[in-house]
Formats: structure tokens, C-alpha cells, sequence
């Protein structure tokens, strides 16, 4: 699923009240932010918030940095086009979260790193820590950073009738200055606020949609786009389809290792908690937030489906569902809620974007010696520095074609999961794994992927109809990565252990040290576990039209 925004005037004029729930909404965020770095301004960890937050910071954090602005509005495009099936990326995520809390943190937290190539570092040596550092840079950057100030712009500009660049300036100075002077606790505490705003704004939209439906038996027989009305409720769909099962199953494992479990945005977050407890609370309480996203963001789209059919575009749905059933102030609250999506997930980025150069490019090869104030300093110029690129690629992007750049995204998202998730999985889970088999595989398989990836989102291997010759990209990710990982357990088996290789405890032997919920955690998991199961019986054999 793509969306490109584009800067077509569909929104009529603000209503005074509007703009006042608006600037509200503004002056509330800043107020929080300026109070929590006001707190904490005699603190000299800008990046980890001296390992203080509570689960629940942890949880809507994370939860607000993955609600970016192309999240809202292609995943009510996607309701409106293709039904329920784009629910399976969200409640598929769950057995990640478990993976990345009961299994991942541990480990992260064992280790006491701040990055995840600093992980690279302790468990391969300095070849995996160097590609893993510039990697994440750009991956940051790209797709954190710059796409999302992008899409904000466009978005706002297109709700409120503000400039583009207006628009992109104004977001960027209210994501950095939190960002540069409150640093990771101020990220995670506005980002908590912003998350409450999202699901109350997103709940009241799709309410008010289902409402306007009136009956139960027009909202089970909808037709989303093409796909058939028997499908239009069912989260697994059969082979030959467009979305068929098979292609979730086996390639969403694939970007979520890597998105959940490895990426530096969202784990930061964990890292930032006060033990491993509130670390595991933490995604335990995303993975049930996880539970809501269909219904607040997914439902609109297929209820805009029965209520305004013919709309061309996917991505007008969600502006067309706001102006045409939500009352003065409403709107605002929905402007808010866009624009909370934009901030949590810009300063999430510039502040993993400062973490990883500070501590992993300045510190290691520029300023070795410096301490703990002399970094902060240095990540809050980074942040800075980082704010002002992302303007400037968000600039570019408005001056080039839309459509092709987003693709690309997309493709970048999909592409550059197989080789990290590959490392990650077996440097964890299998001991013999080898310093030098890790890295060739960072780099030819990142090399292989992202060129296969680019070619599918180019479509430059079309048949004679112009057809693309690709399978679903979520089965070439998969068949990637299950390449790629042969291609490290070969390179394993016949190449030795390097001297720089740190031999990682057994995940018994790193719970003794530090239990973290314990009971409590795994009767969590089995409640959420026996939730979502349910959930699924009840979309695939209860959810029938007539």
C-alpha cells in the first residue's frame, strides 16, 4: 500500500473553531514538552533518558512512533479498496512485540547498549557495527525522517490550506524543540499524550461513520474496490487472490524482525525504560493497543466504502469521510490527530538519528574522549542538523514526482528488512553464527534486496501487458530472506569464530539476572494470545454478508 499526497485544494475553508482546537492542540504539546525538558535540564542523557521510563511511556510511545501520517491515510484508503486484510499488519504484530519483549530486550538490555549497532558491535566486532551504523543513518533519514515530514506537510497543507513549506517548517520546529532540549524523555512523553489524542480522535471518526451506515446487514455486505463482498470481511484471503494468505504468512515474519525487533526508532524506546520489567509492560501494553488499530483507522475506510462509493482515489477517502460527517471543532480534533501522527513520529526520528551519529559516529571515530555532557551537546547540534536535512528532503520531494518516490519508500520499507532480520534472528538464536558471514551477508544481501526491490516498485521487468513479473512483495521479501539466510549459515559453517566475536548468554542464563514480569508476563501474553485468536475465528467464519 502507497500513498502520495497531493496538493489538490479538497478541504473548505477552517471553521473558527477548528482553528481554536487546533492551536489548543498546539499549545498543550508545547507546554508538555517545555515542562518535561525544563525538568530535565540538568540531565546529560539526551538519548536514553537515563534509562527512567515507565511501561506505560514505553507502550504509547511506541505506539505513536509506528502511527505515522501515510499510516492514517493509506490504511483508510486500503479499508476502502481491499476490506479487512490490510488488518492482518496490525494484529499479526503482536507475536513480534512478544518476540521483541520476551526475547530480544533481554538480551539488548544485558549487553547495557544505547544503539542497535552497538548490539552489531558486541556480538560481531567492528565490521557489522560500521554497516549497521551508516545503515540505520539512512534508513532514519529516508524513511523516518524526511518521507514523514513530507507527508505531513502535504497532508496539512491540503486540510488547512496552509503552503507546503509552511506547513513542513512548522512541523519540523515544533518535532526539534522538544527533541533538542528534553531529548528521548520529552519524545516519549509527548509522544504519550499524542497516542491518547489519536485514539480518541480516530474513535470518534469511525463512530460517527458507522453511525451514518444504520444497519448491521449494510455494513456486513460492502464492497471494497474490487474485492469480492464474500472476502470484504475476511482477514485471510485464498490463493490467486491479490492479498493471498500465504504472502502474510510468510513475509510479514520477515519485515517485522527487522521494523519490531531491530530497527533503532522503536527500540529505542525499550532501551529507555528503568528495568527490563517496564521494558516488557511496555510492549505488552503496544501489543494490546495493537488490538485497536483496524477498528479506529481500518473501519472508516470500509464504511466510506458504503457511504461514499465512486471516490477514484484511495487517498481522498479519509479527508472526504472528515469534511463530510464531522462536525466544527470535530474537524479540528481530526487535524490534531494527523498532525499528532506527524510530530510522534518526527522526533522519534531525530532523536534515534542523533543517537546513533553521537554515539556511533561522532564518539567512536571523531571525539572518543568526550563525556557525557560534551555528547549531549553534540546530539542536540545533530537533532538540529537532522531537522533541517529533513526540510530540505522534504523540499526535493515536493519538486519531484510523487507517485515514484513513495513507491520507492514502500519498496525500502519491504527491501531492507531480509538481510537485518536475517543477522539479527541468527546472531541471537544460533551461537555458531560468524563475524565474517554476518557481514558479507549485510552487504550483499542488502545489495541484492534493495536492487530487487527498486526493480519490483520500478515495475522494470514487466511482460509484454505490462504486468509485473514480481510475486506479492511480501512472498519476494520472504523468498529473499530465506536466501539470504542460507547464504549465512553456509557462510557460518565454513568460516571461523573472529577474536572481536562477544558469545551471547543463553536466554535462561539472561533471565537469571533480572526476571522481568515473570508470571505476570506470560499470563499477559496468554490473555492476548487467546484475544486474538478469537478475533480471527470471528472475521473469517462469523463476519458472512448475505
Amino acid at each position: 500500500m502507497t500513498f502520495t499526497p497531493v496538493l489538490a485544494d479538497i478541504a473548505p475553508a477552517m471553521h473558527p473553531l477548528d482553528n481554536f482546537v487546533f492551536t489548543a492542540y498546539i499549545i498543550v504539546l508545547l507546554a508538555i514538552g517545555g515542562i518535561v525538558s525544563y525538568r530535565r535540564r540538568h540531565s546529560q542523557d539526551l538519548f536514553l533518558g537515563d534509562r527512567s521510563m515507565d511501561w506505560g511511556n514505553v507502550g504509547l510511545s511506541i505506539f505513536g512512533t509506528n502511527i505515522g501520517p501515510t499510516f492514517l491515510i493509506a490504511t483508510c484508503g486500503a479499508g476502502y479498496t481491499t476490506g479487512m486484510v490490510t488488518a492482518n499488519f496490525e494484529w499479526m504484530a503482536w507475536v513480534f512485540l512478544l518476540l521483541l519483549g520476551m526475547v530480544f530486550v533481554p538480551y539488548y538490555l544485558n549487553t547495557k547498549i544505547a544503539t542497535m549497532p552497538e548490539f552489531m558491535l558486541k556480538r560481531f566486532g567492528q565490521g557489522c557495527y560500521t554497516f549497521m551504523a551508516f545503515y540505520s543513518l539512512l534508513g532514519t533519514v529516508i524513511l523516518w525522517v524526511g518521507g514523514t515530514l513530507f507527508a505531513g506537510g502535504a497532508l496539512l497543507s491540503q486540510l488547512i490550506g496552509w503552503d507546503l513549506m509552511t506547513a513542513i517548517w512548522v512541523q519540523a520546529v515544533v518535532a526539534a524543540s522538544f527533541t533538542i532540549t528534553g531529548g528521548l524523555v520529552a519524545v516519549m512523553v509527548t509522544d504519550s499524550f499524542q497516542s491518547i489524542l489519536m485514539i480518541i480522535g480516530a474513535a470518534v471518526l469511525s463512530i460517527i461513520a458507522a453511525s451514518h451506515i444504520g444497519s448491521l446487514d449494510a455494513i456486513l455486505n460492502v464492497r471494497c474496490g474490487s474485492t469480492p463482498p464474500e472476502l470484504t470481511w475476511k482477514l485471510l484471503h485464498p490463493a490467486g487472490s491479490d492479498n493471498p494468505w500465504y504472502a502474510f504468512v510468510l513475509g510479514y515474519p520477515v519485515l517485522s524482525l527487522w521494523f519490531w525487533c531491530s530497527d533503532q526508532t522503536i527500540v529505542q524506546r525499550t532501551l529507555g525504560a528503568r528495568n527490563l520489567k517496564h521494558a516488557q509492560g511496555g510492549t505488552l501494553l503496544v501489543a494490546f493497543l495493537k488490538i485497536l488499530t483496524p477498528f479506529l483507522f481500518l473501519f472508516p475506510g470500509i464504511f466510506a466504502a458504503q457511504l461514499l462509493p465512486g471516490i477514484s482515489d484511495d487517498k481522498e477517502v479519509f479527508f472526504k469521510l472528515v469534511h463530510t460527517y464531522l462536525a466544527p471543532g470535530l474537524v479540528g480534533l481530526i487535524i490534531s490527530v494527523l498532525v499528532s501522527a506527524v510530530i510522534s513520529t518526527l522526533s522519534a526520528g531525530l532523536n534515534s538519528f542523533s543517537t546513533i551519529f553521537t554515539l556511533d559516529i561522532w564518539k567512536r571515530w571523531i571525539e572518543p574522549a568526550a563525556g557525557e555532557r560534551r555528547l549531549k551537546r553534540i546530539g542536540q547540534v545533530v537533532t538540529l542538523a537532522s531537522a533541517l536535512i529533513a526540510i530540505v528532503f522534504a523540499w526535493l520531494l515536493s519538486k519531484a514526482e510523487g507517485t515514484n518516490l513513495f513507491n520507492l519508500f514502500q519498496g525500502i520499507i519491504g527491501y531492507m528488512a531480509p538481510p537485518v532480520s536475517a543477522v539479527f534472528a541468527l546472531g541471537i538464536f544460533w551461537k555458531r553464527a560468524t563475524a565474517r558471514a554476518a557481514l558479507w551477508t549485510l552487504i550483499f544481501g542488502s545489495a541484492v534486496s534493495l536492487s530487487v526491490g527498486i526493480c519490483d516498485i520500478t515495475n522494470c521487468f514487466a511482460d509484454a501487458t505490462g504486468r509485473d513479473i514480481f510475486p506479492h512483495f511480501l512472498l519476494l521479501s520472504f523468498l529473499l530472506f530465506a536466501g539470504i539466510l542460507i547464504f549465512m549459515l553456509i557462510m557460518s559453517l565454513v568460516t571461523a569464530h573472529s577474536p572481536e566475536e562477544t558469545e551471547l548468554p543463553t536466554l535462561r542464563q539472561t533471565y537469571g539476572s533480572d526476571p522481568g514480569l515473570g508470571r505476570m508476563g506470560v499470563v499477559g501474553w496468554g490473555i492476548l494470545a487467546i484475544i486474538m485468536i478469537g478475533i480471527y475465528l470471528f472475521f473469517q467464519f462469523a463476519m458472512k454478508g448475505s
